[in-house]
């Protein structure tokens, strides 16, 4: 992957391309924003121009330098397959594996590449869970991964430079995978880059962050992280129907959140959380409403119901139901718990 390639992120990539020509990298980066604004491919971008073996600079472009695309390590690089490269990311079982236990991203390389491949590294989590078919599973990072991390980078690198880690949605690291690495964060072997693509950092531990630096990715306005085109009228749906709160209706669309898989149902409060953010911002700030809706009598109307006195206590509610959704709290009664709250809520503005 080139800088070139990341569309909305030339001030970030000439600020990590800047970086490494002056000799400043950091062993252990923090890449924290939306896969889907290019987190993911910056960092693998930015493992691809330290190997680069030809860098080019420029003058007057919107990009000071890029990896050449040409050398031999930027063609393993545009495969994925520089034997330097390692990946990491959120997997589970699934029918082609053997062991339902026993499984760690070494079962799922020739998928995940294939997957970034297909999507230009800018793929959602949801996505790569449709990819390998455990949307109705709780995919995490395990404490394999980290044994596996851990020898590979004792080892000598293949090619004489770098030895590169990239672990991918890491927020999803189980506890004894981010207690493992700890160690290699604190004292790595020497010539070993580590990065974390992160979107959630408050599921972080404290300890992994104070030992990496952070490179804040801008979400661009061309993409979404939120890939449900249908969010927008269940959203306005389901406020209207806390005004009313009319059981049966409510109920169905109870019933339809509960029949979607775990993730989906994250991304959807994910969706919702930020559509309240947006709201406050333009009843209260004054500030353009960043988010349609699709419903122009709803656009105008329901930014009016989110205010200084009722933010926080909404806020809460999803920040709650978040954390329960990926506990496996069973779906109906958190979704109708939820619903209550906001809608008691709305209605004390």
């Amino acid at each position: 992957m080139q800088f070139k390639d990341i569309e909305g992120q030339n001030v970030i990539a000439n600020r990590l391309t800047e970086i490494i020509d002056q000799g400043r990298v950091s062993h252990a980066q923090m890449f924290l924003g939306d896969t889907t604004s290019g987190s993911l491919a910056l960092a693998i971008a930015y493992a691809q121009y330290l190997s680069c073996t030809n860098r080019q600079h420029y003058e007057g472009g919107p990009l000071r330098a890029d990896s050449c695309g040409e050398c031999p390590s930027c063609k393993k690089f545009q495969q994925l397959s520089h034997p330097d490269l390692h990946l990491y990311f959120p997997n589970a079982s699934n029918d082609k594996t053997k062991s339902s236990t026993n499984i760690s991203s070494l079962d799922f390389q020739s998928e995940f590449r294939e997957f970034l491949l297909q999507h230009k590294q800018l793929g959602s989590v949801e996505q790569w869970y449709q990819y390998l078919d455990i949307e109705k599973k709780q995919a995490i990072i395990r404490d394999g991964d980290a044994s596996d991390m851990v020898h590979a980078l004792s080892l000598t690198s293949y090619e004489g430079f770098y030895k590169m880690v990239v672990i991918w949605m890491a927020e999803k690291m189980n506890g004894t995978m981010a207690n493992k690495i700890l160690k290699t964060l604190e004292e790595p072997n020497p010539q070993t880059l580590i990065l974390l693509v992160v979107e959630n950092s408050e599921r972080m531990l404290s300890t992994i962050i104070s030992r990496t630096q952070l490179v804040r990715v801008p979400e661009w306005k061309g993409a979404s992280r939120f890939i449900g085109e249908d969010f927008p009228q269940l959203y306005v749906t389901w406020m209207r129907q806390l005004f009313k709160l009319n059981m049966y209706t409510l109920s169905q669309w109870v019933d339809g959140m509960h029949a979607r898989t775990r993730e989906q149902q994250k991304q959807f409060l994910y969706y919702a959380q930020e559509a309240l953010r947006q709201c406050f911002l333009r009843n209260n700030a004054g500030l353009p409403l960043n988010i349609d809706f699709g419903d122009a009598k709803f656009n105008a109307s329901f930014p009016t119901m989110i205010t200084v006195n009722n933010i926080e206590r909404l806020n809460d509610a999803f920040d709650q139901a978040i954390f329960a959704v990926e506990r496996n709290a069973h779906a109906k009664m958190l979704f109708m718990e939820l619903s209550f709250r906001i809608s008691k809520a709305l209605k004390k503005r």
